[in-house]
């Protein structure tokens, strides 16, 4: 009954048909819209879900005993989705957010050793699984969709390019740095963007992650590609780091840094940026001011993570003596990115269930089709925040973004063959 008062409050366009675990059919309906037939297997599940619904519906999916009989669990998060932005709050709502903000500083508290073992959680998992669904080149970050017909492995392209571009290292050249632009990479995943910018860009680029795997997948590619001496990449964490640097990038890490670290993080980088330096940082953000976690991810997918708001990351740069020069705001580039990334991944399930199981199969659909809603349906987005330490490193005007990646783009075709498709 408590499920039942719930779903009542929140379905007002379309019906749910849900059977519970006695086989009896329950049905909510609002105006006219989409259908969708769920089942729950187990009589337990109804006060679960009711009490704790974002943990305990990906869990019960997960464990089979949530099903959905005529559609795919992207099709019922949608529907959710949908009702959820249509629906008033919910009287619970403050009672979830307030217990989860109410230990947000202990879930976030990332030291050294603990960040080590958050990243292996999920960064360390079986190689092989990440190449069935990501780009030739493993960028596990959002891409740029300059047209949405665009394909995943171009979007990834474009991303790098424009990166490098907000980074301005055609200037180093410009002031006859013949061995090109000190570049360090934090959180440098598979090594992708580091590689481009030693490649394309002849940056000389330092990489640094805390995963095992991608540490060594990243020195591999780089040997591969004659680019040893260029593009070296440390199993090091960005606090343990000395020198300088003329610029320095990180993409997709941001969010793994605890909002309890945001004044260590950019002061840390302001200590490591060269004078004239600077510095873009590509993360997931919130459109809607601070939240929390979502348990479920917090549990099984991202441990210690948390996507920040605006309002709790430019306060932390503030004081860290660097000044924000451009803000770019990309709002449904990831939930793109995530459908190809979740299609190219239910393409291969019967792989990933050989390497795996059927239950982490499951964990991983709804953790991409989850993902894929919270930017396409509801308040998430990608900002990327461009840094100097002084007034004047950067133009006046965006302009230069475009000339330089039209200079990138030219460079490509002169040093880079053809991207493939994974298992090409």
């Amino acid at each position: 009954m408590l499920l039942s008062h719930l779903l009542r409050h929140l379905v007002r366009r379309g019906t749910l048909r849900l059977y519970d675990a006695r086989g009896v059919l329950h049905t909510f309906s609002g105006d006219p819209g989409p259908s969708i037939t769920v089942r729950l297997h187990d009589s337990a599940l109804e006060r679960a879900l009711f009490l704790n619904p974002r943990l305990r519906l990906g869990e019960a999916f997960m464990d089979g005993t949530f099903t959905v009989e005529d559609a795919t669990i992207y099709d019922f998060l949608d529907f959710i989705a949908d009702n959820m932005n249509r629906a008033p709050p919910s009287a619970l709502t403050p009672l979830y957010q307030g217990f989860g903000r109410a230990f947000r500083v202990f879930q976030q508290y990332n030291p050294l050793s603990r960040s080590r073992k958050n990243v292996a959680h999920h960064y360390d998992l079986d190689g092989r699984l990440y190449s069935l669904f990501l780009d030739a080149d493993r960028q596990y970050s959002c891409a740029y969709f300059e047209s949405p017909d665009q394909s995943l492995d171009d979007a990834q392209l474009d991303k790098k390019r424009h990166l490098a571009a907000k980074l301005l290292l055609g200037r180093e050249r410009d002031r006859g740095k013949d061995d090109g632009a000190r570049v360090l990479d934090i959180g440098c995943g598979w090594g992708g963007l580091g590689l481009y910018l030693a490649e394309v860009a002849g940056a000389e680029v330092t990489g640094v992650t805390l995963s095992q795997e991608q540490y060594a997948i990243a020195n591999e590619r780089a040997a591969e590609k004659g680019l040893a001496e260029r593009a070296k990449f440390r199993l090091q964490d960005y606090r343990d780091l000395d020198g300088h640097f003329d610029r320095i990038v990180s993409v997709g890490m941001f969010e793994h840094v605890g909002v309890n670290h945001y004044d260590t993080f950019f002061r840390k980088s302001a200590q490591l940026l060269d004078r004239d330096g600077v510095m873009v940082l590509h993360s997931i953000g919130r459109s809607e001011g601070p939240n929390i976690t979502n348990p479920w991810i917090a549990k099984y997918i991202f441990p210690g993570g948390y996507i920040p708001s605006m309002s709790e990351v430019l306060p932390a740069v503030e004081k860290s003596g660097l000044l924000v020069t451009d803000i770019e705001i990309l709002r449904l580039h990831y939930a793109e990115t995530l459908k190809h990334w979740r299609e190219r991944f239910l393409a291969h399930r019967e792989e990933v269930e050989r390497i795996y199981d059927q239950r982490f199969v499951r964990m991983w659909e709804f953790y991409l089709a989850a993902s894929e809603m919270s930017f396409r349906e509801q308040n998430l987005m990608v900002f990327q925040l461009q840094m100097t330490k002084r007034q004047g490193v950067v133009p006046m005007t965006r302009d230069y973004i475009g000339r330089e990646e039209r200079r990138l783009q030219g460079a490509e075709g002169k040093s880079h063959p053809p991207l493939r498709l994974a298992g090409e």
